[in-house]
């Protein structure tokens, strides 16, 4: 079953469970954040957030903005907006709104759970999207690889901070459910968002976590190397994508 969602597309990934501010300045994306406060008080406030791929951009163009056809701002080849955007995305609610004086809004959205775009709508001011939810699998050995992530966790954010030069908190408290701890790290580890987004994309937790064990350890050992370079920097060294 799917559901009509408008559609923010982001250079980032959203998680469920995961809180992310919003700075809402681009005209139509203030239109989609206008219809939500306006909208009935029983309706949710909620839109679908995806990740842009690389290279792209994702912006309708309407009738009087010139002789470009009704696709040919969605950046793509083809005028497609389903190649623009990564497929998978996560269902955002409104926590928060706060209208500024210049007409900007700021947000704080909710990830709540996956959904799978099916297809788009680029007839109003705004996308529209056709979403299916994505159920969410345990998948095979999830209490023990959360407890090896964990672990690996701890080591990456020491290793982190050291290449950061910048001091390290107390221990903090990681959550015990390996669901919720799969996506805290794919939300707080340094990675470009095609990795962010392959790990939003795992059919289970357990694979999500299994991949995430390999990407801290291989990332801590390259910290621990070369504690001297930005950290966004030997992300890109060491996990360039495919």
């Amino acid at each position: 079953m799917t559901e009509r969602l408008p559609l923010f597309p982001l250079n980032n990934v959203l998680y469920p469970g995961l809180v992310m501010p919003l700075n809402v300045f681009e005209e139509r994306y203030r239109r989609l954040v206008a219809d939500l406060v306006d909208g009935p008080e029983d309706r949710p406030r909620r839109f679908g957030v995806l990740a842009i791929k690389d290279g792209r951009e994702v912006a309708p163009v309407r009738p009087d903005d010139g002789p470009a056809g009704p696709l040919d701002g969605l950046g793509t080849a083809t005028g497609d907006p389903l190649e623009a955007l990564h497929h998978i995305g996560c269902v955002a609610d409104v926590t928060s709104v706060q209208p500024q004086p210049d007409g900007r809004y700021e947000l704080l959205v909710t990830g709540t759970t996956r959904f799978r775009l099916r297809s788009v709508d680029v007839g109003g001011p705004y996308l529209v999207g056709e979403a299916e939810p994505i159920e969410e699998r345990t998948g095979e050995g999830s209490g023990a690889l959360a407890a090896e992530v964990e672990r690996a966790f701890r080591t990456y954010q020491r290793r982190l901070a050291g290449a950061r030069e910048a001091s390290t908190v107390g221990r903090q408290e990681l959550p015990d459910d390996p669901q919720v701890l799969s996506y805290l790290v794919a939300a707080a580890a340094v990675l470009e968002v095609p990795l962010k987004q392959r790990l939003l994309a795992s059919p289970d937790n357990a694979q999500r976590l299994r991949a995430e064990l390999e990407l801290l350890r291989r990332e801590s050992a390259v910290l621990g190397w070369l504690p001297s370079l930005p950290a966004v920097n030997l992300t890109r060294q060491s996990f360039s994508p495919n």
